[in-house]
This record gives structure tokens, sequence and C-alpha cells, in this order.
């Protein structure tokens, strides 16, 4: 399972509307809240603290926003945003030692842990960056248990919706033998830093659509043959990573020089030599990992 996504969490949508039913779950003792803090999880030596009872309803109190992520069993979850405080107060408020990203929790959490504490940070970035209707202009306040924003200008009243960025991320195939697969050394990478080709789908456009024309502008290649392979949850800030692979048509490779300053062909054996050497194949928290291997193990 990929990281970010999946987990045991009952969203439960039907209850986001329901204000009394979510005002008597913030009441039980047992309900969880997660404190974080510019969108860094707040830990102590255990991992994520999650926190009950008094030290719950503290956090609640000092907290930007509080939003409903769902149920996990019959245990209420809920986020906080302690990012109003300075870190060193938020620490100390949720009885953590320090804040920490995510991303680099993850070899330490199980996939539940990983998918709900990367939504929790998804959904709060984003009512941090919408405080206003974009249309008009007007204060937007908090509705559906944090899923959902109302402009509350009488003459606009635009319902705003947390945004999902998709983008598409591709392994490229030689079209003929031996098996090799196309890496790319992004602008800003180190000099043997090579990954998996991606890019953003624009408006109007379809994922394979989009595979199709990134592929052209960064790499100038043309693909065929454009396969599903998965998707990811990406909340860094809003993405969701869309995996494909594709075969080109040409060997030939013609980078755009402003995202990509090299590209080049790998074999299996040269993957192999790579992870032998103690280089990571992709992030390890990410698709383009399980694209590589998935690639190097002939599947």
């Amino acid at each position: 399972m990929l990281a970010y996504g999946g987990g045991r969490l009952d969203r439960a949508g039907a209850l986001r509307t329901d204000v009394t039913r979510l005002d008597a779950l913030l009441d039980e003792p047992g309900t969880v809240v997660l404190p974080l803090w510019r969108d860094r999880c707040l830990v102590d030596g255990d991992g994520p603290v999650r926190l009950t009872a008094e030290r719950a309803s503290l956090a609640r109190s000092a907290s930007g926003e509080t939003v409903f992520l769902g149920l996990d069993g019959d245990t209420a979850v809920f986020a906080v945003d302690l990012s109003g405080l300075d870190e060193r107060s938020a620490v100390e408020m949720a009885g953590a030692v320090r804040s920490t990203d995510v991303r680099a929790l993850v070899p330490r959490l199980d996939a539940d842990g990983a998918a709900v504490q990367a939504y929790a940070r998804g959904l709060l970035h984003w009512h941090r960056q919408q405080r206003y209707c974009g249309t008009c202009g007007a204060a937007a306040v908090v509705g559906g248990g944090g899923h959902v924003r109302t402009c509350t200008s009488a003459e606009c009243g635009r319902l705003l919706f947390p945004r999902i960025e998709p983008a598409i991320i591709v392994l490229v195939e030689a079209p003929g033998p031996p098996g090799r697969c196309l890496l790319a050394r992004h602008v800003g990478a180190a000099p043997d830093a090579y990954s998996t080709l991606a890019g953003f789908v624009e408006v109007g456009e379809s994922l394979e659509d989009a595979v199709r024309r990134e592929m052209a502008e960064e790499a100038g290649i043309t693909v065929t043959d454009v396969t599903y392979q998965g998707s990811q949850a990406w909340p860094f800030p809003a993405g969701l990573m869309v995996g494909f692979r594709a075969t080109a048509t040409s060997e030939e490779v013609r980078v755009d020089g402003e995202e990509l300053l090299e590209a080049r062909w790998f074999t299996r054996a040269d993957l192999r030599e790579r992870v032998v050497s103690g280089r990571t194949l992709g992030r390890v928290d990410a698709i383009d990992h399980r694209l590589l291997h998935d690639w190097l193990a002939g599947s």
C-alpha cells in the first residue's frame, strides 16, 4: 500500500453537517484530537501526539480551526491548527517535545497513522489559505465539520471546497530491447539524483493527455501505450499523484533545460547497481518508488 492512502478511518460524511452531534462528540472524553502547527506534526517520544479530555479541550480553545476527520471505530477524530501560536507554545500546549514534517515520520508510522496525519495536514493547510472568498473578497466562515467554507457576502454566498491539484508521474520505457526506463535530473537536484518524470494536469486535459504533453514538453519524446498504474494522496499541500507507464516511440531525448537538466535511459542492471550502492529509487514514501521497483521486478 502507498503511504498516505487507505487507513481504517471512516470519514463519516453524513456527520459533517450535524452540528449537534459533532459538538457532542467533541465533549466525549475519549474523542481524539490531533494537533498540528503550520503543517507540522507535534510529536513526543512515541510519535504524533493524540490529545484527549482536558488537554484536547485546551488545544481546541487555542486553535484557529477544529476540523472533523472521521470515526476510528466508535472514536471520533478531529484535528486542530495551533499555527496562531509560536512553535514553543504549540509544542508545550500539546504536551509534545517538538514539531516535524509527517513525511519524516513515515518510516515509524503504520499506514493508518500516516494516512490520518497527512489528511489532517492537507485540510488544515487549505483552511489557512482560504480565509476569504476568491470571488468577492469577503470573509469565508467554516462549515460542514471543516470541509467547506462559505462566503459571508449576501450578494455572493459562494461555497468553497478543498481543492485537489492532480499531477501525473510516469515511468517511460524504451521502444525496444534491452529493457530500459527514462529517468531525469531536475533543476536543483544533486548531480546523480535521477527520478521519474512528472507534471501537473491542466484545465480541459485528461490524465492521459497530460502524460503525452508533459513528456513532449520536458523530454522531447512522444509516448504511446499510456497505462494507468495507481494513484496516491499527496497533501503537500494538495496533490493527487496519478502514476502511469508509457512507451517512447524513439530513444532520442531533448530536455527542456528549464525543468530538466538531463535525462538518460537506465537498464534494470543500472537500477540494481544503484540500489546496491545505497541509493534509493524515488522517495520511499512516494508512488515513484513503487513505479521503479515494479519495473525493476519486471512486473
